[in-house]
């Protein structure tokens, strides 16, 4: 087969999917329909990726000085262990701009000349479906493999992304494994899959912990990974992962006015009784701070009297303590 009539057939692919109604619902699809109808790419470009000149990729590296920093160790692990696979690992901005970047010598001539290499820029608008792009738009893990990319040009690679967002909870990066080796049905691809989320995490939590050097960094009771939450010497909430925001429904009018943590969090089980002794705790302090003045504290708790009394007596028998 001719690279014309593969190219083609891929952009015949991609059309009949978007307009086959029992595809309409696929992701990937959507995908694809956004680059074709709104970004107006044609999968058969043969373009060379847009990149950036060398001045404005040091201003961008410079203004993400702390998250490059932060990701430096964590590229340099991942990278070690799926180099061999012909991966490299790319760190991006949020605008799909790379920034960093991971991978064996005897693969950067491939990885240079497709693009996924620091100044080269990685959104929908500009390359069609693709990892990078796509997890920016749909701010979830993606993984594109070959010829689920839209452009022609980039189905000799298959890539997995993951989302990285910062203390507020705001999309700031991805982090990208991409292959040349690597085909559809290759078990690794899961691997990596695992391995890119996994060290989305771990940068996403020690920029929370930079961003909160003064506070307890606590683990949210809930089954979401990465659900952090910043707590204050008053044991006030002070900040929340996005993990966090979406399992406990923190917004920033509940951070604008904060609320003692535990009487945040609704936790059953054996959480739930941890959770009792902290809020046990918190309302202990708040009447200490009031001289016992059960009114005062349950003011400055932002709760009524009889909420605190109620909250005192339920936590006192989940904890066998004696009510204030």
């Amino acid at each position: 087969m001719t690279f014309r009539s593969s190219v083609d057939r891929h952009a015949a692919h991609i059309r009949a999917a978007i307009e086959s109604k029992g595809e309409a619902h696929s992701s990937l699809v959507a995908s694809w329909k956004r680059s074709l109808s709104y970004h107006k790419l044609d999968p058969g470009d043969s373009r060379s990726p847009l990149r950036m000149a060398d001045f404005e990729i040091a201003r961008v590296q410079q203004a993400l000085e702390l998250l490059i920093r932060v990701a430096q160790p964590v590229l340099d692990r991942i990278s070690n262990a799926v180099a061999d696979a012909g991966a490299c690992i790319v760190l991006s901005d949020s605008q799909g701009f790379i920034v960093d970047r991971r991978g064996k010598p005897p693969d950067d001539e491939f990885f240079k000349a497709v693009g996924l290499w620091p100044g080269s820029i990685w959104t929908e608008g500009s390359e069609g479906t693709n990892g990078i792009g796509t997890c920016i738009i749909e701010q979830r893990p993606v993984t594109i493999l070959r010829d689920q990319h839209y452009l022609s040009r980039n189905s000799s690679m298959s890539c997995t992304t993951a989302p990285i967002f910062d203390h507020v909870g705001k999309l700031v990066a991805t982090i990208d494994a991409s292959s040349h080796r690597l085909g559809l049905k290759d078990p690794l691809i899961a691997l990596l899959g695992v391995l890119v989320a996994d060290a989305a995490r771990q940068i996403e939590a020690e920029l929370f912990r930079l961003a909160f050097p003064r506070c307890r960094i606590i683990v949210a009771p809930v089954l979401r990974a990465n659900a952090l939450l910043a707590v204050n010497s008053d044991d006030l909430l002070a900040g929340a992962t996005r993990a966090a925001r979406v399992a406990l429904k923190i917004t920033q009018a509940t951070l604008d006015s904060p609320k003692p943590v535990a009487l945040l969090i609704d936790a059953g089980g054996d959480a739930g009784l941890d959770l009792g002794a902290a809020e046990l705790g918190v309302l202990h302090r708040a009447l200490a701070k009031a001289d016992g003045n059960v009114s005062s504290a349950a003011r400055a708790l932002g709760i009524s009297r009889a909420t605190l009394h109620r909250k005192l007596k339920r936590n006192a028998r989940a904890t066998d303590t004696p009510p204030a």
